[in-house]
């Protein structure tokens, strides 16, 4: 059992520069250890957390040690648990964590346990975000709409948010309309040092949204994990991770005129993900550092799960202690973090002589490097150059089918369709732009993007430039510091003239939030199989993912996002072509709108002001009116509705003893799906809207809710009933039982019925059949979705064997106690004649202290063939888990046998 820490004899005390004291803190430099100095930033926060944690139960001195050697360990493997300081939710993984905790209560209290002992153990924060939808755009009154539509549809979501910021203690939750949680984190809630009865540390944070690594902008350790990670963590269960190794990405020089941190991201982006980063830290650094602002560094840590890194890390220096005094943060509150960094040899000071920091591998990139560009049509890594984008898209539209083609019949590639919009006669070619969208975190956060949006918006208006009626444009600014700023500078007036009005405080078209186009462009675009695109300043552009009509969707710049928006198309070559027609029936360029750098400059330092950020955040504590009059009932226990279709009870809990149900292997499984590479959560896990022939849909109708009361799957995550049905789900999922067609069925091997996926599920497991499935490369990655683990347990799959897995995901799968298998390399289920239509058996030890993480096993089939595997139990703490029949049951299990 957990012992005194260790490490006590290192506990030192930090004096305050004029008398007194901060607080007492765990000093490394104290420990006098060499290989320390030359640790690299981002590893001496886990250091911290594993020395100040140290029990000999849950952190032990030997993980302590492991860290310090990192340099020797890190090429191993070894794995070492991690607390983090604290936790972010938005609202979609939030439900069902809030749920999960409320379920728990419940199973506490069946068993015998006191209830109250299910509460969060460090602070949880929620900000709602996700929910916001862009119903109506172009208007003034679009915040206000979108907002009593927000309400009306999530009410009941919202109220039960609300029941579990008073139920469970060190729960906050910041109400809708406040901003996306991302930038809140940035200009709120990041404390960047803790000071917690007296005891300092730096602040660290895991979130149930792949973006958290926003925060690493901040100087501030922080990555996405499964909703049901974050459950754990803030149920005080140490994180189990692999030691990182890390990446050292040095920055030299400035950027060129007239080039973006956006710009800058998609290269890094695109560099990162050819050096392959994957479950790595990279941490920047060189003398380029000095001409980043926060708010770039923001925006480039930001996409860490788009280049496929755990962390972009930048260290704390003076850049990131002007931001805090920008956001309005306390002299003493900054006074502290520099004099607690500084003492602890966390501080980056640039007038110092710099010691070499030690690396895995490096990179470098000349910032004066960096060109224009956006990427696309379906892949965030897929970057194109903006001068070569012209010929990009129209080898993507000859290309076959894949990421960057769409397989268009020469005849078809000037197809042109004719319609009427609303009176006025208009067409749509290949390539028509119908969203334009400033949206998502990793933009709308950075002042140089957002100012340089308004600028080009202003210019576009001087010359009499117009953005076609038919183009759904909004603009969604992740916090209210945004609207304060663009009002001060007098440029939001020609956002609107060219409809790029505020239409709510969430993520909106980023998340596929991106409401309704125009029936008539919708037809036209279905009737004719045109290929519209959507270009909007977002991280993600998946296909299917932004809007079901636009199969071509173009991550850019906010000002290249009204760029496009004014030219109409992507099929345009901004040197050579031209925008647009000016008032004068002359032909405006480019060149003509775009501000320079020092434009920019000028207006952000202008409009940009700390008083802005003070008053933006005292509001979100108070709330707003809708949120202020839910009622919300005060027990502790949640007194579930047995006939709500957004919060239902969840059924993991149900039949639950107190003894582990052991380890299961897999007995002539049938394959529910059979998949090539790139499997991404957003085909997995129920997202967008629902389709109106799928499962999920006629439950709905089943239980009375009307067509256009639907909403998202995503709004409907607290109710696992929906979830399961919205599983597979997906309308471009493609599954090589169905033989080359597209779309959410399956075949029902024994019958060779096809079904919808859910349908089949249940088939075989009301006939008491397991299932499995075979997958490619990179299974799951993509946003760090709990109901991609969750889904799958409730239909039944007991297995998934695949080349290779993306990290959350896979840690989500051992979590809900699914087996996750890898072929052996240069294997897969093609190269081993597997069609999907064999049984599967796997052997697995009937007792866990028989199962070595990272073993192989045998898997046989029916048709004589069996073959090896690597079980993906990566861990001692992940087979406990997958003992008990998944991470929750552990938890409970341990806490009902806890003594405290």
């Amino acid at each position: 059992m957990a012992t005194e820490n260790p490490f006590n004899t290192i506990l030192k005390t930090l004096e305050k520069p004029d008398g007194g004291e901060f607080g007492k803190y765990y000093s490394l430099p104290a420990l006098n250890d060499p290989r320390i100095e030359k640790l690299p930033y981002s590893i001496k926060v886990l250091l911290e957390s594993a020395i100040r944690n140290c029990d000999e139960f849950q952190v032990k001195s030997k993980d302590v040690e492991k860290i310090i050697d990192w340099e020797n360990t890190s090429p191993k493997q070894v794995e070492i648990p991690f607390k983090p300081a604290r936790v972010l939710l938005q609202d979609f993984t939030g439900v069902p964590a809030v749920v999960d905790l409320a379920c728990m209560r419940d199973a506490m209290n069946n068993l015998g346990g006191d209830s109250n002992k299910i509460n969060p153990l460090v602070p949880v924060d929620l900000v709602i975000d996700h929910s916001v939808q862009v119903d109506v755009a172009r208007s003034e009154n679009a915040v206000q709409a979108n907002m009593e539509l927000e309400f009306q549809r999530n009410m009941e979501r919202f109220a039960f948010l609300k029941w579990g910021s008073n139920a469970f203690d060190n729960m906050l939750v910041v109400p809708p309309g406040s901003g996306i949680v991302h930038q809140v984190n940035l200009e709120y809630l990041g404390r960047v040092v803790f000071n917690t009865n007296g005891m300092l540390y730096p602040d660290s944070v895991v979130g149930t949204d792949s973006h958290t690594t926003m925060i690493d902008g901040l100087g501030v350790a922080g990555w996405g994990v499964g909703g049901i990670e974050a459950e754990a963590a803030m149920l005080g269960q140490p994180m189990s991770m692999v030691l990182p190794g890390v990446v050292g990405f040095k920055l030299l020089g400035k950027m060129r005129d007239g080039v973006t941190a956006t710009d800058l991201v998609l290269t890094v982006t695109q560099m990162l993900r050819k050096h392959g980063v994957v479950g790595k830290f990279v941490e920047f650094y060189g003398e380029g550092m000095s001409e980043l602002s926060l708010a770039d560094r923001a925006t480039i840590a930001n996409m860490s799960p788009e280049y496929g890194a755990t962390m972009g890390f930048f260290p704390v220096d003076h850049v990131t202690l002007q931001y805090l005094q920008l956001t309005g943060r306390s002299d003493q509150t900054i006074a502290m973090i520099e004099s607690y960094l500084r003492a602890n040899k966390m501080f980056v000071d640039y007038n110092e002589p710099q010691i070499e920091k030690v690396y895995s591998s490096y990179l470098e990139l000349k910032l004066e490097d960096v060109e224009p560009c956006i990427s696309g049509p379906k892949r965030p890594h897929d970057r194109v150059p903006l001068k070569e984008m012209k010929a990009d898209w129209h080898a993507c539209l000859e290309n076959k089918v894949g990421f960057k083609g769409f397989a268009i019949p020469k005849e078809s590639q000037n197809k042109v369709a004719k319609f009427s919009f609303h009176g006025t006669p208009a067409e749509l070619r290949h390539g028509d732009v119908v969203i334009a969208a400033i949206t998502s975190c990793t933009n709308t956060s950075n002042p140089s993007v957002m100012l340089g949006a308004a600028l080009v918006a202003k210019k576009a208006c001087e010359l009499g430039l117009e953005v076609k009626p038919w183009i759904k444009t909004s603009l969604a600014p992740g916090s209210g510091v945004v609207t304060k700023y663009l009002q001060k500078s007098g440029l939001q007036k020609y956002l609107n003239q060219l409809g790029f009005h505020i239409v709510g405080y969430g993520c909106t078209t980023c998340i596929g939030n991106s409401g309704d186009i125009d029936e008539s462009v919708a037809s036209a675009i279905s009737e004719n199989d045109m290929v519209a695109a959507a270009v909007l300043s977002g991280n993600r552009n998946f296909e299917g993912r932004v809007h079901p009509l636009t199969r071509a969707n173009y991550l850019a710049s906010p000002p290249l996002v009204v760029a496009y928006a004014l030219a109409g198309t992507v099929d345009i070559d901004f040197e050579t072509e031209p925008i647009g027609t000016g008032k004068d029936g002359k032909n405006i360029f480019f060149r003509d709108i775009w501000p320079s750098s020092e434009e920019v400059a000028n207006v952000v330092q202008s409009s940009v002001l700390p008083a802005m950020f003070k008053a933006t955040y005292e509001a979100i504590t108070k709330g707003n009116p809708m949120w202020n009059q839910l009622s919300v009932p005060s027990s502790t226990l949640y007194a579930w509705d047995p006939t709500s279709t957004y919060i239902h009870e969840s059924p993991y809990f149900k039949e639950m003893t107190m003894l582990p149900p052991g380890p299961h292997g897999v007995k002539d499984a049938y394959c529910l799906l059979n998949f090539g590479d790139s499997i991404t959560t957003d085909h997995i896990s129920p997202a967008g809207s629902i389709h109106k022939d799928s499962p999920a849909a006629k439950y709905l109708m089943d239980h009375g809710v009307d067509r256009r009361d639907f909403n998202s799957y995503g709004s409907r995550r607290g109710n696992d009933e929906i979830m399961a049905r919205g599983t597979f789900a997906n309308i471009r999922i493609v599954n090589k039982l169905l033989k080359g067609e597209v779309g959410p069925k399956t075949i029902h091997i024994p019958t060779g019925e096809k079904l919808s996926v859910y349908d089949v599920a249940m088939r075989y497991k009301t006939a008491g059949q397991d299932t499995v499935i075979l997958a490619g490369a990179e299974y799951g990655s993509g946003s760090s979705r709990d109901w991609a683990a969750k889904g799958p347990m409730l239909l039944g799959v007991k297995a998934v064997i695949s080349k290779s897995f993306e990290r959350i995901h896979r840690s989500n799968l051992v979590g809900m106690g699914i087996i996750p298998l890898c072929f052996k390399p240069g294997e897969d289920a093609e190269a081993l004649g597997l069609t999907g239509h064999e049984r599967y058996s796997i052997d697995l030890p009937s007792s866990v202290s028989e199962i070595r993480p990272g073993q192989d096993v045998t898997v046989a089939t029916d048709s004589g063939k069996s073959f090896t595997c690597t079980v993906r139990f990566d861990t001692e703490v992940e087979l406990a888990y997958f003992n008990h029949g998944g991470i929750l049951q552990y938890v409970i299990r341990n806490l009902i046998g806890s003594k405290q």
